[in-house]
């Protein structure tokens, strides 16, 4: 089973832990969570991670971890970077919690399935719910250029 390791900014990485053990109790050995304090240097965020990631895996001599991060080019995705081997580690930037409810489903499969059905949790979790106009009034449609454009 692959364990999965969460590094986002505070309080993502926990909250989103929380969220996914709402929905599977039975796994909290097999998530971990950093939160990245903005007080906290990058080269103290990455002991923290190294600490977690090696907890993840040593539980067994093949163990793997997909290792999520919040947002591409931020401070956990660099830390993050910077442990992955692409072999026993992975990574995917832009976790959502579709996208971790996914991933822990489908934690027995291989590690390159599992990193293929996050991504694809992920993007089918993000849609526009359609939303039926107010009583008696016509909807408009909606332009980027309409609303505030003179705010950048």
């Amino acid at each position: 089973m692959n364990s999965i390791f969460i590094v986002a900014h505070a309080p993502l990485a926990h909250a989103l832990r929380q969220c996914a053990l709402h929905v599977f109790p039975d796994v909290e050995p097999w998530i971990g969570a950093l939160d990245v304090q903005p007080n906290v240097s990058p080269e103290e965020t990455m002991g923290s991670a190294r600490i977690i990631l090696a907890q993840h895996l040593g539980r067994a001599p093949r163990s793997q971890v997909l290792m999520l991060t919040d947002l591409f080019g931020a401070t956990p995705c660099n830390v993050a970077q910077q442990l992955v081997d692409g072999a026993r580690t992975r990574l995917v930037a832009g976790v959502n919690l579709p996208m971790l409810l996914r991933a822990v489903t489908y934690r027995h499969e291989p590690l390159d399935a599992q990193v293929q059905r996050a991504i694809a949790g992920g993007t089918a979790g993000v849609m526009q719910v359609a939303v039926a106009a107010p009583q008696n009034q016509v909807r408009r449609a909606f332009s980027d250029q309409d609303i505030r454009d003179h705010q950048q």
